[in-house]
C-alpha cells in the first residue's frame, strides 16, 4: 500500500474560507494580517497524523480549521495519557513556542482535519508589533491553565460521568475554541478516545447530562444546551 506524503509535504496556502475561520485574524491591524495571511500555511491531516511529536523542535503555532485533534503523551509505563481535544477554531503549543522548546507532548489527527500554521519567528515578529495578538495569546494561557487545573482536581476523583462532563465543558470552552459553537461534531468512540472510557461508558455518561437537560445527543454530534449548568454538572456530580 502507497504511504501518504508527511503533513508538512502537504502544506499548501490557505483558502479564503479556511481564513475566515482562523479567530486572531480580525485582531490585527491592516500590516500585521497582510504579513500573518501570507505566512499562514495550511494541511489536511488525515486520521491517525501527527501534527507534532514529543522531542521535536517547534517550528510552527498551530490551529485547528476543521476536523478534531487530540493532546497526549506517554507515561512511564508506556501508556498513552490523553490530556484534552483540539476541536475547530482551536489554537495550541503557544507556551513551547514562547519558550522556542521542544514538544512534551502529541498531537495527533482523529479523523480528518484542516490544521494551519504559521512560522514560530513570525508569532514572535506577532507578538513584538501586536497588541491584539497579545491579548489573543495572553487569554489563551489564562484560560489553558484553568482547564489544566480542573482536569487534574477532577482526574483525583476517578469518577467516570465528571471525566466525561469535564471533557464535554472544555471542548465547549467558546474562547480557546471559538469555531464549535452550540453543537460539537463528534461520535462517541471519539469522545471516548479523547477520556479514556469505553464507548458504552461514554454513553451512559451522556445520557445522564441529557436527562440534566446540559446536551442534546443528535446525529453526528452533541448540542449543549445550557453551558453554564454543563460546568456546574461537573461539580454536582462529583458531589
Amino acid at each position: 500500500m502507497a504511504r501518504h506524503p508527511a503533513l508538512h509535504q502537504r502544506r499548501r496556502a490557505a483558502t479564503h474560507d479556511e481564513l475566515a475561520n482562523i479567530p486572531w485574524l480580525t485582531l490585527l491591524n491592516p500590516e500585521e494580517r497582510e504579513r500573518a495571511v501570507s505566512e499562514v500555511l495550511v494541511g489536511d491531516a488525515l486520521a491517525g497524523d501527527f501534527v507534532c511529536r514529543v522531542g521535536r523542535p517547534v517550528t510552527y503555532w498551530f490551529g485547528v480549521v476543521s476536523g478534531l485533534l487530540k493532546m497526549s503523551a506517554d507515561n512511564a509505563q508506556g501508556q498513552t495519557m490523553t490530556f484534552t481535544g483540539v476541536p475547530p477554531g482551536g489554537w495550541f503549543g503557544e507556551g513551547t513556542a514562547l519558550k522556542r522548546e521542544p514538544y512534551r507532548y502529541n498531537i495527533q489527527a482523529l479523523r480528518k482535519s484542516v490544521v494551519a500554521g504559521i512560522p514560530v519567528d513570525s508569532f514572535h515578529w506577532l507578538l513584538d508589533h501586536s497588541i491584539g495578538f497579545n491579548r489573543f495569546v495572553m487569554n489563551q494561557l489564562n484560560e489553558r491553565l484553568g482547564q489544566f487545573i480542573a482536569a487534574r482536581e477532577i482526574d483525583r476523583m476517578n469518577n467516570p460521568d465528571v471525566q466525561v462532563a469535564r471533557s464535554l465543558a472544555a471542548l465547549f470552552n467558546p474562547v480557546l475554541y471559538p469555531g464549535v459553537g452550540e453543537i460539537l461534531r463528534i461520535t462517541q468512540q471519539e469522545l471516548a478516545y479523547l477520556v479514556g472510557l469505553s464507548r458504552q461508558r461514554v454513553n451512559e455518561a451522556l445520557n445522564t447530562l441529557q436527562a440534566q437537560g446540559t446536551i442534546r445527543v443528535e446525529y453526528g454530534g452533541l448540542r449543549v444546551l445550557d453551558l453554564a449548568a454543563l460546568r456546574s454538572s461537573v461539580r454536582g456530580i462529583a458531589a
